[in-house]
């Protein structure tokens, strides 16, 4: 398979087309390797357009919803992000090669390190991996420039509001399937927030506790 071929398809074919047109965003696109963040055995699969299986019942998000909630949260050099789901690690990279720092949190202790493990591959070293239910927020390195939560909520809990700095931005997707919407919402004052809707979507939900423990 010639990676460098898929990889410009996926940016020109998926990623263009969904009003993903920022150059840095789509000089990101290029340069982190996807296929490093996918499992060997679905090495082929890795710039489909769809949400590929990572294991322990977790997916990795379609390439252009990643490069659409990437162009729109802004990254600066200077942003420190959470993370909330790093699964595979390939959205911690994206986001630590624009911001300052990423905080990621993984419920499943297997899946951080497998991230850990892809993130040093890569090359990536300003992504701290943590092991936790990060849902109802992350006080850790709290406030935040931006928050990133990579499943699916049926609400967005207030916490994560009041964990962002003034003028941070967090994306979400807020809902149950199959009515799903992609939010932006940015702090506009202490207690003022700016919510955009960008797109309607389906994706899996944000693996919490409370999810885990029907899991045998």
């Amino acid at each position: 398979m010639d990676m460098e071929q898929a990889r410009f398809n996926m940016i020109e074919q998926q990623i263009r087309p969904w009003e993903v047109l920022d150059p840095e965003v789509l000089g990101l696109l290029a340069a982190v390797k996807r296929e490093v963040f996918v499992p060997e055995t679905l090495t082929s699969l890795a710039f489909a357009d769809l949400e590929l299986p990572i294991g322990h019942g977790q997916t990795m998000l379609p390439p252009k919803i990643e490069a659409r909630i990437l162009q729109e949260v802004g990254l600066r050099n200077t942003d420190i992000v959470l993370e909330v789901g790093t699964g595979s690690g390939h959205m911690a990279a994206l986001l630590a090669s624009k911001a300052e720092y990423v905080h990621s949190v993984e419920i499943d202790p297997i899946l951080a390190e497998t991230a850990r493990r892809n993130l040093r591959h890569a090359g990536v070293a300003n992504v701290n991996v943590e092991t936790g239910d990060a849902s109802q927020g992350w006080s850790g390195h709290a406030p935040y420039d931006v928050i990133v939560i990579s499943g699916s909520l049926p609400e967005l809990p207030d916490v994560f509001l009041q964990q962002l700095k003034l003028g941070g931005r967090l994306a979400a997707f807020i809902g149950e399937a199959p009515v799903m919407e992609a939010r932006l919402i940015i702090r506009t004052a202490d207690q003022a927030f700016n919510t955009i809707n960008l797109f309607e979507t389906v994706i899996a939900p944000l693996t919490t506790r409370k999810r885990q423990s029907f899991v045998f």
